[in-house]
Parts: C-alpha cells; structure tokens; sequence
C-alpha cells in the first residue's frame, strides 16, 4: 500500500462492473459529509428567503391574511366567520351586478391557479418521460413551467426553454404531450426567445354550429368578426391590403365564412363606402346575395369584363392617388372594392380575348 500523497481511499477509485482488468480507472471526487446543523441553517435560510419572496411579489394575499389575522385578534372565531359570510356575499353581488368584473378579477385568476396546480402535478413526470429534460453534469434539468391560462377549451401553458433547447424539440414532442396532459391536441407557438406556449386542446369546441355573430355599426377592414376561435375569442378576418384565399374540402364550411364576411360587411355595404363585386361561376352560391353585390357575373364573357373593369379603377386609382398619399381612406366617392371570386378556374378564355389577371379580394 502506498504512503503519504500516494494513498487513495475507495471514495477516490471506483471500477463498477468493469471486468477489463486492463481498462483505465474511473475516478471520481471524494465524497464529504455535511453536519446536520450547517444543513438545517441552510434550509432555514432557503425557507425564509422564499416566504419573504411571496410575501413581496403577492401583495393581495398579504392584505387578505392580515385582514384575517387583525380580525381573529379584535374578535377571534366570530368575527373570522363574519368577514368570510361578508366576503361570500360581496363576491356574489359582484358576480350578479358585475358578471364581467367578477370573471375578470375573481373567475378567471381561480381558474388559471386551478390549471397551474394540475399541469405542476403532472410537470416533471410529462417532461422527463417525453424526453425534454437534458442532462447536464449527470443532472436532469426541467424547463420552467410559468403561467397558465384557460380560456374556454383550451389551455395556454407558458413555458421556458431550457438553454440550448428549441421549439422545434416540443414540436416534435407534441402528440406525447397531448396525451400526457389529457388533451386532444397540442399545439407549439413562440412567445420570445426562449419561450414557448403550449396550446391544449381540450375539446373540439367548433363541433357544432356557431350562431351569427351580431351585426355592429362600426365595420373595421383589418379586423372583422367573422366567427370564434376553439378558445372562445373572436376569429377575425383581415380584408384591407391583403389577399384572401379560402380553401377546404367539400363540406368543410368555405361559405360559411364568406357569407360571415359580407354579413360584417353589411353596414360599410348599406353606407356606400364599400362595394362586393362577385364573380359566381357555379351560380349556386353567390346568386343568393345578388341584391348585396354593386356587381354579379356568372357568365365568362361578363366575369372577364368584371375583372377588367376591376384593374381599370384600381389603375386609375393609382393614377389619382400616386404621389399624393400611401394610405387609401374608403369613401362614398372612392369606396372599398372586394372582388368576391367563388371558385373560378385557372383561367377564363372567351374567344378573341385575354382575361385580365386580379388576385385578391380587394382593391
């Protein structure tokens, strides 16, 4: 046995399993053994640290606890069961008087800390078994489960990558998370570098018919309400300085969302400052509408006319407004036009002419 600097211990040399009598040794750092009362002063410290931390970053439930507190020293049990009945009857007033306000700051926070409580649950469990905890130094490292929020059938759940992680590794994890939260499906979306936002599908909210959304006075091109999203919130369509193409199987609902987009449209239509001009080629769809539309054609011959006359008023557009203005203002005298084409061919020929090319739904 070696004396001195040429001594090691077993905690020192380790050769697991190894049956090379040749191979090189495994070593490893000396193990030492911390004193039960530096560990309990540590821990103390850990736990002071972090109820100080939620004391400062949660002032409402700071309020709420000194409240109770102050009550049950000026009037012990009677009066900590008299505040919770005036707190019980306040919340309930609130949420007949104010349904909003109530789902806003009473509703929604108890929901979304409901949610965080489940997926904290399950968190380690899915992440680790899906294949997202990386090692790093023989340690396993989760990502950061930050804030939930529900909203209708879906659950958005913020999370923080781990460094040297992508999206595109929780995309390619996607269907194992579905399955690990008990959700339908799981979509992946970037919030900011080094965030991403789980989107859980719950259930599929679009099953069933949506009834038309009401009729308002204001009509906003960049915005309008054309029918709801799978978490309740309002699917808006953007016609202004853009090109719109629907496309789908049959069946799937392509009109649905072309008439919800006149039926928004209805008021600007009614006011003069904005014209449909329709192109129906199958004369079974748009010829309903026919009374809405500044323009209907079903023939070849007309719809060609139509969409030349459409490039004519947008050159002459040009023409009127070029160096003057960039931004174009709808009105009575220059409305907004929106060439509604349903389901035109490739091309349309009529002998002896070319048609003009217009893509889009605006001008």
């Amino acid at each position: 046995m070696a004396r001195g600097r040429d001594w090691a211990a077993g905690e020192q040399l380790a050769q697991v399993d190894n049956r090379d009598p040749f191979a090189v040794p495994v070593w490893r750092s000396p193990g030492y053994r911390t004193p039960e009362p530096v560990i309990m002063v540590v821990q103390l410290i850990r736990l002071i640290w972090r109820v100080a931390w939620f004391a400062l970053t949660h002032p409402g439930t700071d309020a709420v606890a000194a409240l109770v507190a102050v009550t049950w020293l000026g009037m012990s049990w009677p009066g900590v069961i008299a505040l919770v009945v005036v707190a019980a009857v306040g919340l309930v007033g609130l949420r007949v008087l104010q349904p909003a306000w109530f789902a806003r700051f009473v509703a929604r926070p108890v929901r979304d800390c409901w949610a965080w409580c489940f997926y904290r649950r399950r968190w380690k469990a899915a992440m680790t078994l899906a294949g997202l905890t990386p090692d790093y130094r023989g340690q396993p490292i989760l990502p950061v489960l930050g804030g939930v929020h529900r909203a209708g059938a879906v659950d958005l759940v913020r999370v923080g990558l781990v460094t040297g992680q992508a999206p595109a590794d929780f995309e390619a994890r996607a269907e194992n998370l579905a399955h690990a939260f008990g959700a339908r499906l799981c979509r992946i979306r970037t919030a900011s570098p080094g965030v991403v936002i789980l989107e859980l599908v719950r259930a599929n909210t679009l099953a069933d018919p949506i009834d038309a959304l009401p009729i308002i006075g204001e009509v906003d091109l960049a915005a309008l309400p054309v029918g709801r999203c799978e978490d309740g919130s309002l699917w808006r369509l953007r016609l202004v300085s853009t090109h719109v193409l629907i496309a789908g199987a049959t069946g799937s609902g392509k009109g649905s969302v072309i008439w919800s987009m006149v039926r928004a449209l209805l008021p600007a239509i009614a006011s003069g400052w904005v014209q449909v001009w329709a192109l129906d080629p199958k004369r079974m769809e748009l010829s309903f509408g026919r009374a809405l539309f500044h323009r209907y054609a079903c023939q070849a011959a007309a719809m060609v006319e139509l969409l030349e006359a459409a490039v004519a008023e947008m050159h002459d557009r040009a023409g009127q407004f070029g160096g003057r203005t960039r931004t174009f203002t709808p009105s009575t005298e220059f409305p907004f036009v929106v060439v509604l084409v349903d389901e035109l061919a490739p091309s349309l020929r009529v002998p002896g002419r070319e048609p003009a090319s217009c893509g889009g739904s605006g001008i």
